[in-house]
């Protein structure tokens, strides 16, 4: 009994484990957020993320190797190089979706009780 309960335990915990590692971290989120609203150039997408050049180059060879954005290179003097989310990055939306709905509700419930804790005192 004990051995099929961890098996149905990890058979939850791992597809979550999964999704942490190639969704976690401060920026991948923010970044396919951005990239819902089209497609942008890698310094727009600096700008409105407000992340570094450094750590945006990161973090979008990691989501272009699990297969979440694209990258095209425009032959253009300079180079331009834009940015999209792919069919398969776009499923992550209704994910990203979820956790601001829960968010929302978690920071609506902890700010509505430290008004009610300060009222009291």
């Amino acid at each position: 009994m004990e051995d099929r309960n961890k098996k149905t335990c990890m058979g939850h915990l791992l597809p979550i484990r999964d999704a942490l590692d190639i969704l976690g971290g401060k920026w991948k989120i923010p970044i396919l957020m951005s990239l819902t609203f089209g497609e942008k150039r890698f310094k727009e997408l600096t700008r409105e993320v407000g992340v570094t050049p450094k750590m945006l180059s990161k973090e979008l060879k990691e989501l272009e190797m699990n297969q979440l954005v694209s990258r095209k290179v425009i032959d253009s003097t300079p180079v331009t190089v834009i940015y999209s989310l792919t069919e398969y990055g776009k499923s992550v939306y209704p994910v990203v979706e979820a956790l601001k709905v829960w968010g929302k509700n978690h920071r609506d419930k902890i700010t509505g009780a430290e008004k009610q804790i300060a009222e009291l005192v």
